[in-house]
Protein backbone atom coordinates (compact mmCIF):
# COMPACT_ATOMS: atom_id res chain seq x y z
CA UNK A 1 0.00 0.00 0.00
CA UNK A 2 1.13 3.45 -0.72
CA UNK A 3 1.88 5.66 2.66
CA UNK A 4 -0.23 8.14 1.11
CA UNK A 5 -3.55 6.09 1.03
CA UNK A 6 -3.06 4.56 4.80
CA UNK A 7 -2.46 7.88 6.47
CA UNK A 8 -5.19 7.91 9.25
CA UNK A 9 -5.56 11.58 9.35
CA UNK A 10 -6.27 14.64 6.87
CA UNK A 11 -3.08 16.89 7.94
CA UNK A 12 -0.07 14.90 9.21
CA UNK A 13 3.09 16.89 8.35
CA UNK A 14 4.59 14.61 5.78
CA UNK A 15 8.04 15.68 4.31
CA UNK A 16 9.38 13.46 1.06
CA UNK A 17 7.79 10.70 -0.80
CA UNK A 18 4.30 9.67 -0.10
CA UNK A 19 4.15 7.77 -2.90
CA UNK A 20 6.32 4.77 -1.73
CA UNK A 21 5.25 1.53 -0.76
CA UNK A 22 4.48 0.57 2.87
CA UNK A 23 4.56 -3.14 4.03
CA UNK A 24 4.67 -3.42 7.23
CA UNK A 25 5.09 -1.50 10.88
CA UNK A 26 7.79 -1.67 12.91
CA UNK A 27 8.77 0.38 16.40
CA UNK A 28 11.83 -1.69 17.12
CA UNK A 29 14.61 -0.88 14.69
CA UNK A 30 15.92 -4.67 15.12
CA UNK A 31 13.11 -6.27 14.17
CA UNK A 32 12.57 -4.04 11.29
CA UNK A 33 12.31 -5.43 7.67
CA UNK A 34 11.98 -3.66 3.92
CA UNK A 35 8.97 -1.92 3.67
CA UNK A 36 8.17 -1.24 7.87
CA UNK A 37 7.06 2.40 8.61
CA UNK A 38 8.96 2.93 11.70
CA UNK A 39 7.61 4.62 14.37
CA UNK A 40 10.31 6.59 16.42
CA UNK A 41 8.61 5.70 20.15
CA UNK A 42 9.93 8.30 22.98
CA UNK A 43 10.41 5.67 26.03
CA UNK A 44 11.14 5.91 29.90
CA UNK A 45 15.34 4.47 29.30
CA UNK A 46 16.37 5.46 25.43
CA UNK A 47 14.20 7.71 22.95
CA UNK A 48 13.26 6.04 19.30
CA UNK A 49 14.64 8.54 17.23
CA UNK A 50 18.57 7.03 18.30
CA UNK A 51 17.53 3.90 16.21
CA UNK A 52 16.47 5.76 13.05
CA UNK A 53 18.92 5.23 11.03
CA UNK A 54 19.17 1.45 12.27
CA UNK A 55 15.80 1.37 11.18
CA UNK A 56 16.71 2.77 7.48
CA UNK A 57 19.31 0.24 7.32
CA UNK A 58 17.22 -2.25 8.02
CA UNK A 59 15.04 -1.18 5.30
CA UNK A 60 12.62 1.00 6.78
CA UNK A 61 10.81 3.33 3.89
CA UNK A 62 9.94 5.92 5.88
CA UNK A 63 9.62 7.13 9.55
CA UNK A 64 7.05 8.73 12.61
CA UNK A 65 8.57 10.79 14.91
CA UNK A 66 7.77 13.61 17.08
CA UNK A 67 9.98 16.46 15.37
CA UNK A 68 11.81 16.90 11.85
CA UNK A 69 15.45 15.84 11.68
CA UNK A 70 17.19 16.98 8.12
CA UNK A 71 19.63 14.66 8.29
CA UNK A 72 16.97 11.55 7.73
CA UNK A 73 17.36 10.77 4.22
CA UNK A 74 13.77 9.05 4.14
CA UNK A 75 10.10 10.29 3.76
CA UNK A 76 8.94 11.78 7.57
CA UNK A 77 5.46 11.92 9.52
CA UNK A 78 5.68 14.48 11.60
CA UNK A 79 3.04 14.06 14.88
CA UNK A 80 2.53 15.35 18.13
CA UNK A 81 1.49 12.44 19.75
CA UNK A 82 3.41 9.09 17.98
CA UNK A 83 1.41 6.71 20.63
CA UNK A 84 -2.29 7.87 19.32
CA UNK A 85 -0.90 8.08 15.66
CA UNK A 86 0.69 4.59 15.73
CA UNK A 87 -2.23 3.23 16.85
CA UNK A 88 -4.77 5.17 14.46
CA UNK A 89 -2.23 4.10 11.45
CA UNK A 90 -2.36 0.08 12.40
CA UNK A 91 -6.08 0.18 12.60
CA UNK A 92 -6.10 1.40 9.02
CA UNK A 93 -3.33 -0.43 7.96
CA UNK A 94 -4.98 -3.49 8.84
CA UNK A 95 -8.55 -2.71 8.03
CA UNK A 96 -10.08 -1.98 11.18
CA UNK A 97 -10.17 -5.47 12.40
CA UNK A 98 -11.66 -4.58 15.75
CA UNK A 99 -14.74 -3.60 13.61
CA UNK A 100 -15.10 -7.44 13.26
CA UNK A 101 -15.34 -8.73 16.29
CA UNK A 102 -17.06 -8.69 19.67
CA UNK A 103 -14.17 -7.27 22.15
CA UNK A 104 -13.66 -7.04 26.08
CA UNK A 105 -11.34 -5.08 27.72
CA UNK A 106 -10.75 -5.83 31.48
CA UNK A 107 -9.12 -3.49 33.63
CA UNK A 108 -8.43 -3.05 37.39
CA UNK A 109 -5.12 -3.91 39.66
CA UNK A 110 -6.36 -7.50 40.84
CA UNK A 111 -8.21 -10.22 39.17
CA UNK A 112 -7.81 -9.36 35.19
CA UNK A 113 -5.70 -12.71 34.25
CA UNK A 114 -8.20 -14.46 36.36
CA UNK A 115 -11.35 -12.78 34.39
CA UNK A 116 -10.31 -12.91 31.04
CA UNK A 117 -9.41 -16.99 31.37
CA UNK A 118 -13.10 -17.74 32.87
CA UNK A 119 -14.24 -15.77 29.98
CA UNK A 120 -12.46 -17.84 27.54
CA UNK A 121 -13.87 -20.97 29.12
CA UNK A 122 -17.13 -19.54 29.15
CA UNK A 123 -17.12 -18.79 25.38
CA UNK A 124 -15.77 -21.57 24.53
CA UNK A 125 -18.32 -23.36 26.26
CA UNK A 126 -20.97 -21.91 24.16
CA UNK A 127 -18.75 -22.54 21.09
CA UNK A 128 -17.53 -19.19 20.52
CA UNK A 129 -13.73 -18.98 19.29
CA UNK A 130 -12.18 -16.41 21.66
CA UNK A 131 -8.50 -14.66 21.35
CA UNK A 132 -6.96 -13.68 24.34
CA UNK A 133 -4.45 -10.51 25.40
CA UNK A 134 -3.05 -10.64 28.88
CA UNK A 135 -0.30 -11.20 31.22
CA UNK A 136 0.34 -15.12 31.34
CA UNK A 137 0.40 -14.80 26.68
CA UNK A 138 -1.23 -14.08 23.88
CA UNK A 139 -3.23 -17.00 22.22
CA UNK A 140 -6.00 -17.20 19.35
CA UNK A 141 -7.15 -20.08 17.00
CA UNK A 142 -4.55 -22.55 18.75
CA UNK A 143 -1.77 -20.33 18.66
CA UNK A 144 0.56 -19.35 21.86
CA UNK A 145 2.67 -16.18 22.21
CA UNK A 146 4.79 -15.23 25.20
CA UNK A 147 3.94 -12.14 26.54
CA UNK A 148 6.36 -9.37 26.89
CA UNK A 149 3.42 -7.06 28.02
CA UNK A 150 0.51 -7.29 29.49
CA UNK A 151 -1.25 -5.18 27.06
CA UNK A 152 1.13 -4.75 24.12
CA UNK A 153 2.01 -1.85 21.49
CA UNK A 154 -0.88 -0.63 19.13
CA UNK A 155 0.74 -2.24 15.85
CA UNK A 156 1.14 -5.53 17.94
CA UNK A 157 -2.85 -5.74 19.03
CA UNK A 158 -3.99 -5.12 15.47
CA UNK A 159 -1.85 -7.23 13.70
CA UNK A 160 -3.32 -9.98 15.80
CA UNK A 161 -6.77 -8.86 15.70
CA UNK A 162 -6.35 -8.98 12.00
CA UNK A 163 -4.82 -12.84 12.42
CA UNK A 164 -7.50 -13.56 14.48
CA UNK A 165 -10.31 -12.06 12.77
CA UNK A 166 -9.25 -13.82 9.32
CA UNK A 167 -8.97 -16.99 11.30
CA UNK A 168 -12.27 -17.09 12.49
CA UNK A 169 -11.87 -15.61 15.83
CA UNK A 170 -14.85 -13.15 16.80
CA UNK A 171 -14.48 -12.80 19.95
CA UNK A 172 -11.83 -11.42 21.92
CA UNK A 173 -10.98 -10.86 25.46
CA UNK A 174 -7.91 -8.46 26.36
CA UNK A 175 -6.47 -7.62 29.70
CA UNK A 176 -6.04 -3.61 29.64
CA UNK A 177 -3.44 -2.34 31.93
CA UNK A 178 -3.35 1.11 33.17
CA UNK A 179 0.06 2.19 31.18
CA UNK A 180 -1.43 1.00 27.76
CA UNK A 181 -4.33 3.60 28.47
CA UNK A 182 -2.05 5.89 29.75
CA UNK A 183 0.30 5.50 26.62
CA UNK A 184 -2.19 5.27 23.70
CA UNK A 185 -1.63 1.43 23.05
CA UNK A 186 -5.42 0.73 23.20
CA UNK A 187 -6.57 4.17 21.65
CA UNK A 188 -9.42 3.56 18.82
CA UNK A 189 -10.24 0.35 19.99
CA UNK A 190 -13.98 -0.22 19.26
CA UNK A 191 -14.56 -2.41 22.52
CA UNK A 192 -17.93 -3.86 23.47
CA UNK A 193 -17.59 -4.12 27.21
CA UNK A 194 -15.29 -3.22 29.66
CA UNK A 195 -15.14 -4.70 32.71
CA UNK A 196 -13.18 -2.67 35.85
CA UNK A 197 -12.47 -5.46 38.93
CA UNK A 198 -10.83 -3.23 41.53
CA UNK A 199 -8.60 -0.33 42.26
CA UNK A 200 -5.77 -0.78 45.31
CA UNK A 201 -2.24 0.64 45.29
CA UNK A 202 0.25 -0.39 42.38
CA UNK A 203 2.03 1.05 39.53
CA UNK A 204 2.31 4.64 41.26
CA UNK A 205 6.20 5.27 40.28
CA UNK A 206 4.31 5.56 36.66
CA UNK A 207 1.35 7.17 37.34
CA UNK A 208 2.54 9.45 40.94
CA UNK A 209 -0.77 9.51 42.45
CA UNK A 210 -3.84 7.45 42.61
CA UNK A 211 -6.00 9.79 41.16
CA UNK A 212 -4.03 9.63 38.01
CA UNK A 213 -4.02 6.17 38.41
CA UNK A 214 -7.88 5.90 38.63
CA UNK A 215 -8.35 8.44 35.31
CA UNK A 216 -5.76 5.74 33.20
CA UNK A 217 -8.36 3.43 33.99
CA UNK A 218 -11.42 5.37 33.54
CA UNK A 219 -10.05 5.96 29.84
CA UNK A 220 -11.51 2.44 29.23
CA UNK A 221 -15.03 3.12 29.92
CA UNK A 222 -14.91 6.83 28.61
CA UNK A 223 -13.80 5.52 25.31
CA UNK A 224 -17.21 3.61 25.17
CA UNK A 225 -19.82 4.19 22.56
CA UNK A 226 -17.46 6.60 20.42
CA UNK A 227 -16.50 3.93 17.68
CA UNK A 228 -18.18 2.97 14.42
CA UNK A 229 -20.14 -0.32 16.00
CA UNK A 230 -23.47 0.88 16.25
CA UNK A 231 -24.15 -2.42 18.92
CA UNK A 232 -24.57 -2.18 22.64
CA UNK A 233 -21.86 -0.84 25.01
CA UNK A 234 -21.76 -2.32 28.42
CA UNK A 235 -19.38 -1.23 31.26
CA UNK A 236 -19.47 -4.34 33.89
CA UNK A 237 -18.47 -2.61 37.72
CA UNK A 238 -17.33 -4.06 40.89
CA UNK A 239 -20.10 -2.12 43.44
CA UNK A 240 -18.14 -2.95 45.99
CA UNK A 241 -15.26 -0.92 44.95
CA UNK A 242 -15.06 2.47 46.22
CA UNK A 243 -13.64 3.34 42.54
CA UNK A 244 -16.06 1.38 40.96
CA UNK A 245 -18.88 3.36 42.75
CA UNK A 246 -16.95 6.20 41.56
CA UNK A 247 -16.42 5.24 37.95
CA UNK A 248 -20.23 4.38 37.84
CA UNK A 249 -21.20 7.83 39.07
CA UNK A 250 -18.62 9.12 36.54
CA UNK A 251 -21.07 9.57 32.94
CA UNK A 252 -20.08 7.06 30.80
CA UNK A 253 -21.88 6.75 27.66
CA UNK A 254 -22.64 2.45 28.16
CA UNK A 255 -25.40 0.75 29.89
CA UNK A 256 -23.90 -0.05 33.42
CA UNK A 257 -23.91 -3.65 35.45
CA UNK A 258 -23.01 -3.81 38.46
CA UNK A 259 -21.90 -7.00 40.15
CA UNK A 260 -21.23 -7.43 43.91
CA UNK A 261 -20.85 -9.60 47.13
CA UNK A 262 -22.75 -7.42 49.13
CA UNK A 263 -25.04 -5.57 47.37
CA UNK A 264 -28.48 -6.65 46.68
CA UNK A 265 -29.05 -4.22 44.27
CA UNK A 266 -26.51 -5.20 42.00
CA UNK A 267 -27.19 -6.40 38.44
CA UNK A 268 -25.09 -9.53 39.29
CA UNK A 269 -24.72 -10.57 42.49
CA UNK A 270 -23.74 -13.68 44.74
CA UNK A 271 -25.26 -15.32 47.50
CA UNK A 272 -24.38 -18.21 49.54
CA UNK A 273 -20.50 -18.12 49.45
CA UNK A 274 -18.86 -21.23 50.51
CA UNK A 275 -15.15 -21.50 50.04
CA UNK A 276 -13.61 -24.75 50.46
CA UNK A 277 -9.76 -26.60 50.00
CA UNK A 278 -11.50 -28.07 46.78
CA UNK A 279 -12.51 -24.92 45.35
CA UNK A 280 -15.64 -21.97 45.91
CA UNK A 281 -19.43 -22.06 45.19
CA UNK A 282 -21.79 -19.89 45.50
CA UNK A 283 -25.25 -18.83 44.09
CA UNK A 284 -25.29 -16.43 41.05
CA UNK A 285 -28.34 -14.05 40.61
CA UNK A 286 -29.27 -11.98 37.69
CA UNK A 287 -32.84 -10.08 36.54
CA UNK A 288 -34.65 -12.88 38.83
CA UNK A 289 -32.38 -16.08 37.70
CA UNK A 290 -30.16 -17.50 40.06
CA UNK A 291 -28.08 -20.49 39.30
CA UNK A 292 -25.15 -22.69 41.27
CA UNK A 293 -21.27 -22.27 40.28
CA UNK A 294 -18.96 -24.20 41.51
CA UNK A 295 -15.65 -23.27 40.38
CA UNK A 296 -12.49 -24.77 41.21
CA UNK A 297 -10.96 -21.26 42.04
CA UNK A 298 -10.31 -20.81 45.95
CA UNK A 299 -11.24 -17.25 47.54
CA UNK A 300 -13.63 -14.72 48.00
CA UNK A 301 -11.87 -12.64 45.14
CA UNK A 302 -12.53 -15.22 42.81
CA UNK A 303 -16.20 -14.58 43.77
CA UNK A 304 -15.58 -11.43 42.68
CA UNK A 305 -13.76 -11.80 39.39
CA UNK A 306 -16.91 -14.78 38.23
CA UNK A 307 -19.05 -12.34 38.67
CA UNK A 308 -17.25 -10.02 36.49
CA UNK A 309 -16.62 -12.99 34.15
CA UNK A 310 -20.67 -13.44 34.49
CA UNK A 311 -21.34 -10.00 33.60
CA UNK A 312 -18.93 -9.98 30.49
CA UNK A 313 -20.20 -13.21 28.74
CA UNK A 314 -24.16 -11.98 29.37
CA UNK A 315 -23.08 -8.70 27.36
CA UNK A 316 -21.71 -10.42 24.89
CA UNK A 317 -24.97 -12.29 24.42
CA UNK A 318 -24.84 -15.65 26.26
CA UNK A 319 -27.67 -16.73 28.13
CA UNK A 320 -26.86 -16.39 31.91
CA UNK A 321 -27.39 -20.12 32.16
CA UNK A 322 -24.85 -20.97 29.83
CA UNK A 323 -22.71 -18.77 31.07
CA UNK A 324 -22.92 -20.37 34.43
CA UNK A 325 -22.14 -23.62 32.91
CA UNK A 326 -19.03 -22.51 30.97
CA UNK A 327 -17.84 -20.70 34.13
CA UNK A 328 -18.10 -24.16 35.92
CA UNK A 329 -16.25 -25.64 33.64
CA UNK A 330 -13.81 -22.86 33.15
CA UNK A 331 -9.64 -23.04 33.82
CA UNK A 332 -7.68 -21.66 36.97
CA UNK A 333 -5.02 -19.17 35.42
CA UNK A 334 -1.57 -19.93 35.66
CA UNK A 335 0.39 -19.52 38.69
CA UNK A 336 -2.95 -17.90 40.59
CA UNK A 337 -2.60 -19.79 43.65
CA UNK A 338 -2.07 -23.05 41.65
CA UNK A 339 -0.99 -26.07 43.57
CA UNK A 340 2.13 -27.55 43.32
CA UNK A 341 2.35 -31.56 43.32
CA UNK A 342 5.57 -33.41 45.29
CA UNK A 343 5.77 -36.75 45.84
CA UNK A 344 3.45 -37.44 48.87
CA UNK A 345 4.31 -33.95 50.70
CA UNK A 346 2.05 -33.69 53.86
CA UNK A 347 1.89 -30.12 53.44
CA UNK A 348 0.03 -27.53 50.60
CA UNK A 349 2.40 -25.41 48.55
CA UNK A 350 1.04 -22.96 46.07
CA UNK A 351 2.19 -19.94 43.94
CA UNK A 352 0.65 -17.00 43.30
CA UNK A 353 1.09 -14.24 40.85
CA UNK A 354 0.02 -11.44 44.38
CA UNK A 355 1.99 -8.35 43.81
CA UNK A 356 0.38 -5.87 45.62
CA UNK A 357 -0.76 -5.61 49.45
CA UNK A 358 -4.30 -5.94 48.59
CA UNK A 359 -3.71 -9.22 46.38
CA UNK A 360 -1.44 -10.44 48.70
CA UNK A 361 -4.12 -10.44 51.32
CA UNK A 362 -6.94 -11.75 49.48
CA UNK A 363 -4.81 -14.61 48.87
CA UNK A 364 -3.79 -14.99 52.46
CA UNK A 365 -7.36 -14.37 53.44
CA UNK A 366 -8.16 -17.69 51.12
CA UNK A 367 -5.40 -19.59 52.52
CA UNK A 368 -6.37 -18.82 56.34
CA UNK A 369 -9.92 -20.09 55.67
CA UNK A 370 -8.67 -23.51 54.84
CA UNK A 371 -7.90 -25.91 56.90
CA UNK A 372 -4.42 -25.57 58.41
CA UNK A 373 -1.84 -25.73 60.53
CA UNK A 374 0.91 -22.71 60.09
CA UNK A 375 0.86 -20.72 57.13
CA UNK A 376 4.28 -19.92 55.79
CA UNK A 377 4.65 -17.36 53.44
CA UNK A 378 7.72 -16.08 50.48
CA UNK A 379 7.49 -13.10 48.87
CA UNK A 380 9.69 -9.81 47.20
CA UNK A 381 9.26 -6.74 45.61
CA UNK A 382 9.57 -5.73 42.43
CA UNK A 383 12.79 -3.52 41.68
CA UNK A 384 12.21 -0.04 39.52
CA UNK A 385 8.87 -0.54 40.56
CA UNK A 386 6.45 1.41 43.51
CA UNK A 387 8.39 1.84 46.29
CA UNK A 388 5.26 2.59 48.38
CA UNK A 389 3.36 -0.91 48.46
CA UNK A 390 6.99 -2.51 49.89
CA UNK A 391 5.95 -1.96 53.47
CA UNK A 392 2.41 -2.23 52.94
CA UNK A 393 3.23 -6.08 51.40
CA UNK A 394 5.59 -6.39 54.81
CA UNK A 395 3.12 -5.48 57.06
CA UNK A 396 0.25 -7.79 55.49
CA UNK A 397 2.83 -10.30 54.96
CA UNK A 398 4.41 -10.89 58.67
CA UNK A 399 -0.38 -9.83 59.82
CA UNK A 400 -1.85 -12.80 58.16
CA UNK A 401 1.13 -15.91 58.13
CA UNK A 402 2.54 -17.20 60.75
CA UNK A 403 6.13 -17.10 59.32
CA UNK A 404 7.59 -15.33 56.42
CA UNK A 405 10.35 -15.43 54.12
CA UNK A 406 11.19 -11.88 52.85
CA UNK A 407 13.61 -12.47 49.19
CA UNK A 408 13.93 -10.81 45.65
CA UNK A 409 11.38 -10.98 43.28
CA UNK A 410 12.51 -8.84 39.91
CA UNK A 411 14.87 -6.67 41.46
CA UNK A 412 16.24 -5.06 37.74
CA UNK A 413 18.72 -2.42 38.20
CA UNK A 414 17.72 -1.54 41.93
CA UNK A 415 19.92 -2.99 44.77
CA UNK A 416 17.82 -6.41 46.34
CA UNK A 417 19.36 -5.11 50.05
CA UNK A 418 17.23 -1.95 49.67
CA UNK A 419 14.26 -3.15 48.16
CA UNK A 420 14.33 -5.60 51.07
CA UNK A 421 14.71 -2.81 53.43
CA UNK A 422 12.00 -1.20 52.06
CA UNK A 423 9.98 -4.09 52.73
CA UNK A 424 11.00 -4.26 56.42
CA UNK A 425 10.15 -1.03 57.03
CA UNK A 426 6.40 -2.26 57.44
CA UNK A 427 7.45 -5.33 59.23
CA UNK A 428 9.40 -3.64 61.99
CA UNK A 429 5.88 -1.46 62.56
CA UNK A 430 4.29 -3.76 63.53
CA UNK A 431 6.88 -5.43 66.35
CA UNK A 432 6.47 -9.16 64.69
CA UNK A 433 9.89 -10.88 64.48
CA UNK A 434 8.26 -13.67 62.87
CA UNK A 435 10.08 -12.94 59.39
CA UNK A 436 13.56 -14.05 58.10
CA UNK A 437 15.50 -12.78 54.95
CA UNK A 438 16.72 -14.54 52.76
CA UNK A 439 17.89 -12.44 49.41
CA UNK A 440 18.38 -15.24 47.45
CA UNK A 441 14.98 -16.16 45.98
CA UNK A 442 16.04 -20.13 45.60
CA UNK A 443 17.78 -19.97 48.82
CA UNK A 444 14.38 -18.35 50.44
CA UNK A 445 11.88 -21.58 48.83
CA UNK A 446 14.49 -23.85 50.27
CA UNK A 447 14.41 -22.25 53.92
CA UNK A 448 10.37 -22.37 53.45
CA UNK A 449 10.23 -26.07 52.20
CA UNK A 450 12.58 -27.55 54.71
CA UNK A 451 10.75 -25.52 57.06
CA UNK A 452 7.25 -26.43 56.25
CA UNK A 453 5.29 -29.62 58.23
CA UNK A 454 2.45 -31.58 58.46
CA UNK A 455 -0.57 -29.59 58.24
CA UNK A 456 1.07 -26.19 56.89
CA UNK A 457 0.42 -24.05 53.63
CA UNK A 458 3.32 -22.87 51.91
CA UNK A 459 2.51 -19.63 49.78
CA UNK A 460 5.15 -18.40 47.36
CA UNK A 461 3.83 -15.02 45.68
CA UNK A 462 5.46 -12.58 43.34
CA UNK A 463 5.94 -14.31 40.79
CA UNK A 464 3.02 -16.82 39.36
CA UNK A 465 3.04 -18.01 36.34
CA UNK A 466 6.49 -16.13 35.16
CA UNK A 467 9.89 -18.60 34.47
CA UNK A 468 12.31 -15.28 34.95
CA UNK A 469 14.12 -13.01 37.72
CA UNK A 470 15.31 -9.87 35.96
CA UNK A 471 18.95 -8.93 37.95
CA UNK A 472 20.59 -5.89 36.87
CA UNK A 473 18.93 -5.81 32.91
CA UNK A 474 19.52 -9.79 32.27
CA UNK A 475 16.44 -11.70 32.59
CA UNK A 476 17.02 -15.38 33.84
CA UNK A 477 15.39 -18.45 34.07
CA UNK A 478 13.53 -19.13 37.05
CA UNK A 479 10.51 -20.45 37.98
CA UNK A 480 9.39 -20.78 41.74
CA UNK A 481 7.11 -24.08 40.53
CA UNK A 482 10.00 -25.50 39.16
CA UNK A 483 12.34 -24.95 42.51
CA UNK A 484 9.26 -25.44 44.69
CA UNK A 485 8.79 -28.71 42.92
CA UNK A 486 12.56 -29.51 43.34
CA UNK A 487 12.85 -28.97 46.59
CA UNK A 488 9.58 -30.87 47.43
CA UNK A 489 10.95 -33.94 46.20
CA UNK A 490 14.02 -33.60 47.50
CA UNK A 491 12.47 -33.53 51.05
CA UNK A 492 10.14 -36.35 50.22
CA UNK A 493 12.98 -38.42 48.94
CA UNK A 494 15.33 -37.78 51.89
CA UNK A 495 12.51 -38.57 54.50
CA UNK A 496 11.94 -42.11 52.66
CA UNK A 497 15.57 -42.87 52.64
CA UNK A 498 15.98 -41.99 56.30
CA UNK A 499 13.15 -44.23 57.26
CA UNK A 500 14.25 -47.05 55.36
CA UNK A 501 17.27 -46.92 56.57
CA UNK A 502 16.66 -46.39 60.22
CA UNK A 503 17.95 -42.87 60.80
CA UNK A 504 16.41 -39.63 61.72
CA UNK A 505 15.78 -37.21 58.96
CA UNK A 506 18.17 -34.35 57.80
CA UNK A 507 18.07 -31.05 56.18
CA UNK A 508 19.44 -30.88 52.82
Amino acid sequence: MKLKDILPVEKEAVYGNDEIEISGISYDSRKTVKGDLFFALPGHMTDGKKYIMDALAKGAAAVVSDSYDENVPAAQIITGDIFHYMSLFSAKFYGYPDREMKIAGITGTNGKTTVTYMLEGILKSVNKPCGVIGTVNYRYAGKVFGADNTTPQSADLYRMMREMSDSGVRHLAMEVSSHSLSLGRVYGIDFDVAAFTNLTRDHLDFHKDFESYFEAKSMLFKGLGKGTKRTEKYAIINADDLYGIKLSESGIGAEIKLYSAENKEADFKAENVSVESSGTSFNAVYENQKEKVSIKHIGLHNVYNALAALGCAVSLGVSFEDAVKGLNGSPQAPGRLERIGGGGSDFETVVDYAHTDDALKNVLSALKNLKHNRLITVFGCGGDRDRTKRPLMGKTAVEMSDFVFITSDNPRTEDPKRIILDIEVGVQRTGKKNYKVAEDRETAIKEAVTMASKGDILLIAGKGHETYQIIGTEKLHFSDIEVAGKYILLKEKQKNDSRRIGQKEFEF
